[in-house]
């Protein structure tokens, strides 16, 4: 089953044009800090492409729904809002580049 995410689930505005980084984090977790630099900085280097923190505790029935067991996970949509790619754990900037590629 893909999953597909809307403006509804990200609010309004923040879909990517191209490709969307969705990270759920928590409060203490360590790893999702480096995440969010990883993340914030291909996004800076790829136009049309989004990165939007959401805070696991917050949004629970969203992470039953994608069914996200830890905090780092990113998702990787594509400009429909379809996730390409998931994650769990502190991603590598490589990996996070190759699976923007895949969505747009």
């Amino acid at each position: 089953m893909t999953h597909r995410l809307t403006a509804a689930d990200l609010e309004p505005g923040q879909l990517g044009e191209r490709a969307t980084l969705v990270q759920f984090s928590s409060a203490f977790c360590q790893p999702c800090r480096a995440t969010r630099r990883v993340l914030d900085k291909v996004a800076a280097m790829v136009d049309g492409v989004r990165h939007v923190e959401i805070d696991a505790e917050e949004r629970l029935a969203l992470v039953r729904r994608l069914d996200i067991r830890r905090t780092p996970t990113v998702l990787v949509l594509d400009a429909d809002g379809r996730v390409v790619s998931a994650a769990e754990g502190q991603p590598r900037t490589v990996d996070v580049i190759a699976a923007v590629g895949r969505a747009l």
